[in-house]
């Protein structure tokens, strides 16, 4: 009975960790800002590429 409890205090803990930080980044717009970020990345990706330009 004890490790149960101990397990629920460990997932409960897990949690209530995953819900602050899931609200952080929802609160911060978080997500759209790496999202820029990545695009940049991304789009030095692309224009490194050799184009064919053959018609």
């Amino acid at each position: 009975m004890d490790k149960i409890k101990k397990m629920g205090k460990i997932m409960l803990i897990g949690f209530a960790a995953l819900f602050l930080l899931s609200w952080i980044i929802y609160f911060f717009n978080l997500d759209m800002k790496a999202s820029v970020y990545l695009k940049k990345l991304m789009d030095k990706v692309y224009d490194m590429r050799k184009r064919d330009r053959r018609l």
